[in-house]
């Protein structure tokens, strides 16, 4: 029997399996190749938008602030507050001096201050002043005149050495106190005697200007046909600078209207 020759199976050829490299896609090649021009411009657009998303934003942000009605001010720097003249180093004390005799006094004080190297127990020596409205020749005019004559105000730091340079200085007859133990001011009277002055007040003024004259005081007509009578001031016309007085004509009290020069204290 003839062996059938059994078929060797050919092998077949091996498929070329390689397969042609896929180009890039056209996108990738177009960002690669996209000039840089055009890249730039992507970028500023993109930039552009972001200005305008906050300039939008600022707009959105003042219209509610504008319809809120709120305005934003800025906070105005804070005057310097007036120091009043209690706040400052020691007491206030009254010294009681002979009427007239006050500026000398003063000197003598500050002198003996000086001399005696008390500076730093004994500060100052002041007389309180005001203004006062007189008239004169039937014309309206602002003097100085003493709020106490015959007293002085002292700020000082109390004690038996300083006690005894101002007790001690020629003029000066005693401290104002209870019994022999001086007694320093208030807050309250020491800002009324010294006019504490806010900024920007004329610094010229040193106290409430008052008249001459009071109500219910007896004055002496010094001229006029009424002259030499006295009488009673029942109305002030500061505006017109008269006075009336009730001045005893015949037994009876007449109101008589005068110029505030025809009139003296008596």
């Amino acid at each position: 029997m003839t062996d059938t020759p059994t078929d060797t199976p050919t092998d077949a050829p091996e498929a070329d399996t390689t397969e042609a490299e896929t180009p890039e896609t056209d996108t990738a090649v177009s960002a690669e190749s996209a000039p840089a021009d055009a890249v730039d411009a992507d970028v500023a657009d993109g930039a552009d938008a972001d200005n305008a998303d906050a300039a939008d934003t600022d707009t959105d942000t003042d219209t509610a602030d504008a319809e809120s009605g709120e305005a934003v001010v800025e906070a105005e720097p804070e005057a310097p507050r007036t120091v009043s003249p209690y706040d400052r180093p020691g007491r206030w004390f009254v010294l009681h001096t002979q009427s007239g005799y006050e500026n000398k006094v003063r000197s003598n004080i500050i002198a003996r201050t000086s001399s005696m190297n008390m500076e730093e127990r004994i500060y100052e020596v002041v007389i309180p002043m005001e203004d006062v409205v007189e008239f004169k020749n039937g014309k309206k005019v602002v003097v100085q005149k003493k709020v106490f004559p015959g007293y002085l105000l002292c700020r000082m730091r109390l004690d038996d050495d300083s006690w005894f340079v101002v007790r001690n200085t020629p003029g000066v007859t005693g401290f104002v106190g209870a019994g022999n133990k001086p007694s320093p001011l208030p807050r309250r009277d020491v800002e009324n005697f010294l006019a504490v002055k806010e900024e920007g007040e004329d610094t010229t003024r040193k106290g409430r200007a008052r008249l001459e004259f009071d109500m219910g005081e007896t004055v002496r007509v010094k001229e006029g046909p009424f002259a030499d009578f006295q009488g009673e001031i029942v109305e002030i016309n500061e505006d017109q600078l008269k006075v009336k007085v009730l001045v005893n004509i015949f037994g009876r009290k007449t109101p008589v209207e005068l110029e505030f020069a025809q009139v003296g204290k008596v």
